[in-house]
């Protein structure tokens, strides 16, 4: 070997790598890296002497790995490797002039990759992009949570969408978008000072700390027969935090957002409802005749296990296919 490029992740803290990167810094005989490597100072306090470049140049690296193989007597040896520390960007351009030279003047090059993103790493980056563009975009900077809302809705929306049609390419991409939402979120309620504020950090953490308390049959003790056991407990580990959060006894009803969509919402809210004994006419009498017939329709697909919003979302879009077949069948002539 006489090259070797250290290539590391920025998305791992600096110093944390392999231990084959750390015996391969430690054998050189020469280690470069740029002057601004935020890896310099853990190096450092390893013993390992890095020589400082500010522009690395592929054609000096080259030739200094070639003199290094070749040792004073002009024969190579193990322990006469070069490494250069590549930047975290990857140092692409670099890498390619590199390769680019040694195809016609052959040269032992390695890359090494020092430390690994771990799975979820590049949700780092997306932090890091909202917190630029909080700063730096006018848009970006000047929306509120109440102003972001309706994307929030419209992403889910279009989530919602690309399922129903199995467009998974879609899918993807809309999951990205709501992803971005939360991460938008967050950075603007970071910038409060008030009390109120928290980060994704506290976002992620509240969200696994609840996914633990409520799984307990994974993460503890407890003993399930089956999947409706589970929703079981889900639902009376949720009320007994409702009650502590509230002080008061919980309401069946605690936490079905009101703003849902009409036939969604008489749809959770009556299948909340079904968990206490109303008497029968609390299902009645809604205003004009239309709108009890349609409330007793919700719920008549709620006794037959079917959901009326997705089916009238199905039943809408056949229409919506009708329309368009039509309307290619009867182009509009143009008067």
């Amino acid at each position: 070997m006489s090259l070797i490029l250290l290539a590391t992740s920025h998305r791992v803290a600096p110093g944390l790598l392999t231990w084959r990167a750390w015996e391969a810094l430690r054998s050189a005989p020469r280690v470069l890296a740029r002057d601004d490597h935020p890896l310099l100072p853990y190096l450092a306090e390893a013993g390992v002497r890095v020589e400082r470049v500010t522009d690395p140049d592929p054609d000096a690296l080259v030739d200094l790995a070639r003199r290094e193989a070749e040792g004073p007597s002009g024969s190579a040896g193990p322990g006469a490797d070069v490494v250069f520390v590549a930047a975290q960007d990857g140092d692409e351009r670099l890498m390619r002039e590199i390769g680019r030279r040694v195809v016609d003047d052959p040269l032992d090059v390695e890359v090494l990759h020092g430390s690994y993103d771990l799975p979820g790493a590049r949700l780092l980056d997306l932090v890091s992009v909202m917190d630029t563009l909080r700063r730096e975009c006018p848009w970006d900077r000047k929306q509120t949570h109440e102003s972001l809302v309706k994307y929030l809705l419209e992403e889910a929306y279009e989530v919602e969408d690309a399922v129903s049609g199995g467009d998974l390419a879609a899918l993807r991409e809309e999951l990205g978008d709501v992803l971005m939402q939360v991460a938008f979120h967050s950075v603007v309620a970071s910038e409060r000072d008030d009390g109120t504020g928290f980060t994704i950090d506290d976002v992620a953490a509240g969200i696994v700390d609840k996914l633990v308390r409520r799984h307990p049959h994974v993460f503890a003790d407890v003993t399930v027969r089956d999947a409706d056991e589970v929703n079981a407990n889900w639902e009376q580990i949720k009320a007994a935090e409702r009650a502590e959060k509230k002080g008061e006894a919980a309401s069946v009803l605690d936490g079905v957002p009101m703003g849902q969509p009409a036939l969604s919402l008489a749809a959770q809210l009556q299948r909340r409802a079904a968990r206490v004994e109303l008497p029968e006419d609390a299902y009645e009498e809604f205003g004009s005749d239309l709108v009890g017939r349609l409330f007793s329709l919700v719920r008549q697909a709620q006794a037959e296990g079917v959901d009326a919003e997705a089916e009238l979302r199905a039943a809408a879009r056949e229409f919506a296919g009708r329309v368009r077949a039509w309307e290619r069948e009867h182009p509009a002539s143009g008067d």
